[in-house]
């Protein structure tokens, strides 16, 4: 679901706010409470808004949204995210690359990189940076999740601790105020944290939409990253922690 700047608002304000209910949302966005309804019917429908009694909040964190509807929402501001990303990764260098539909917007990125030795357990990041010739890539073993093409599992971690690599580009579900990086299934999760142990900087890729969400699995923290990629400025908790821990935030126009 791509959202509107209407919608786009109203997500924000229930973010704010945990829960409220229409009427009060009504009033915030000044538009009537029809509008709000229906614009909640989507978003639910998109698993982005829930309604609970007596107000609107966010969804259980139980699952991610599904992989379908990730591909498409948000599309400009990951290619936008990927194309700050491509412009940082110098030619021949080695990365690690992770499972995502924003890492996968960095791999498109990258399609005419030269010199690059690329190691991800994303099939699909395998089979586009597979287009460019000047790109090895080295495809991690594992479980293959049919539902994205993400290969886990601990044959995957045994796989990437075999690697030291330049840059570490992740993907993640979710940033909380106080730098905590959650996911939703613990296999990707430790998945990523290999990643992490055996990159020499780690480059986190997240649009505006995972700020405040809930997700279930703590991955990381954002004082084990090195750069945030992203296409809004994080709001000011987390701003103030991302300081704190020295991370340089690229926000893509």
């Amino acid at each position: 679901m791509t959202l509107n700047p209407r919608q786009r608002r109203l997500l924000d304000v229930v973010r704010q706010r945990v829960t409220m209910s229409v009427e009060d949302l009504a009033q915030e966005l000044d538009v009537t409470p029809q509008t709000v309804r229906r614009d909640v019917k989507l978003m639910e429908e998109a698993k982005l808004l829930a309604r609970y009694h007596g107000g609107v909040g966010l969804p259980s964190s139980v699952e991610n949204i599904d992989y379908s509807q990730r591909q498409v929402m948000n599309i400009d501001a990951k290619r936008s995210i990927a194309n700050a990303v491509a412009r940082q990764v110098p030619p021949g260098c080695s990365l690690l690359i992770n499972i995502g539909t924003t890492t996968e917007e960095v791999a498109r990125a990258l399609a005419h990189h030269q010199g690059l030795h690329v190691v991800t357990n994303n099939l699909n990041v395998a089979a586009i940076l597979a287009d460019n010739p000047n790109c090895e890539v080295i495809l991690a073993g594992g479980v293959v999740r049919g539902r994205d093409r993400g290969i886990v599992g601990e044959a995957t971690i045994d796989f990437i601790r075999q690697f030291k690599v330049d840059i570490g580009i992740i993907g993640i579900s979710s940033i909380e105020p106080d730098g905590t990086l959650r996911d939703f299934d613990p296999r990707e999760v430790k998945v990523a944290q290999a990643i992490i142990e055996q990159s020499r900087e780690v480059w986190l890729v997240a649009d505006r939409d995972k700020f405040g969400r809930q997700a279930l699995v703590r991955m990381a923290h954002v004082s084990q990253i090195d750069m945030l990629f992203t296409d809004a400025r994080p709001p000011e908790a987390l701003n103030r922690v991302l300081k704190e821990a020295h991370v340089k935030v690229i926000v893509a126009s």
